[in-house]
């Protein structure tokens, strides 16, 4: 009896210390699963949910009420569930110029910022790189260096610059270069300067990386068959850097297109972008279910070209 007591409680023992490796193998087998699993949850408690919950008032009425919407399923006398769902929202902002000039006006400055950051941000990036090992971690510092600061002092700071009595016109008018103070604020100048300025770095850092991974020797093979610098740049290192700069510039046309603060504090109200026009929907109209609408054709208007083109550059990629 005692024998099979030991024999039992042995192969229990055994059973146990088996245990932590069959979870490690299941672990090992199934790591690719969990490790997608985390960002999309991730993803769906704090991009899908909040989405829906936004198309939901979108396709709803505005009512004097809190929430100022409706329902969109509402309960009957007779116990049955009803569906009301309009799309009068998106009918409106579709028919009024107001939306439309401002998407327009919106994209405009947001395609003319993100080109001036990649004209000024490739030639920082590849300076950085060609670098040396003590200069490179220091302009890395420089670029990094406006994250440390809060982003809306950055742009007070360049109300004070630009002003009527600021320091750039200061300059000027000491110089002797102007008599009178120049209107920069409040224009659409000063909006572009700020956009400019906030979401270069986001330019520069994925031209870097995409430059650092480039090989050298390619642009020295190109230098002994006898291709000129200015050659060898459009046809060898720029086709090579496209991913870089194409990631570089969705990060800066993306939120510059539903830009707020900076519209608002340098252009003063006088410059429409469709983050002013969302403000004004929700905080100031009140009406919920056009501001949703405005920001769903906002999301389509700007995630719908990036899929397109992500699925035939791939399909592209593929068939290579």
């Amino acid at each position: 009896m005692n024998e099979n007591t030991k024999s039992v409680n042995r192969t229990s023992a055994e059973q146990r210390s088996l245990l932590p490796s069959r979870v490690g193998q299941k672990i090992q087998k199934h790591w690719r699963l969990i490790v997608i699993t985390i960002p999309f949850v991730w993803l769906l408690l704090f991009f899908l949910l909040p989405f829906f919950i936004v198309a939901k008032i979108s396709v709803a009425e505005l009512k004097i009420a809190s929430p100022p919407f409706s329902n969109m399923f509402e309960w009957t006398d007779s116990g049955i569930v009803t569906v009301r769902i309009v799309f009068d929202n998106f009918i409106y902002i579709m028919t009024d110029n107001l939306y439309f000039d401002t998407y327009l006006n919106s994209v405009k400055i947001a395609a003319v910022s993100t080109f001036v950051c990649l004209l000024f941000g490739y030639p920082i990036a590849y300076g950085i790189v060609r670098s040396g090992p003590l200069a490179k971690p220091i302009f890395l510092f420089l670029v990094i260096l406006p994250f440390w600061t809060s982003f809306l002092l950055r742009v007070y700071a360049w109300m004070g610059l630009l002003s009527d009595q600021g320091t750039i016109n200061s300059i000027l008018i000491a110089l002797g270069i102007i008599d009178e103070p120049i209107q920069m604020l409040y224009t659409e100048f000063a909006v572009y300067i700020g956009i400019v300025y906030t979401y270069m770095p986001f330019m520069i850092l994925p031209l870097y990386a995409n430059l650092e991974k480039l090989d050298g020797s390619l642009n020295e093979a190109a230098a002994d068959l006898g291709s000129r610098p200015t050659n060898t740049f459009f046809k060898v290192t720029l086709p090579l850097t496209m991913p870089g700069v194409i990631a570089g510039s969705l990060l800066v046309f993306i939120p510059a297109t539903g830009e707020y603060v900076i519209p608002d504090l340098l252009g003063g109200g006088n410059v429409q972008m469709i983050g002013r026009v969302l403000y004004n929907e929700f905080s100031r109209n009140t009406d919920w279910p056009v501001a949703s609408a405005v920001a769903l054709t906002m999301l389509f208007l700007l995630v719908l070209p990036i899929i397109v083109f992500q699925y035939y550059q791939g399909k592209s990629t593929g068939g290579k």
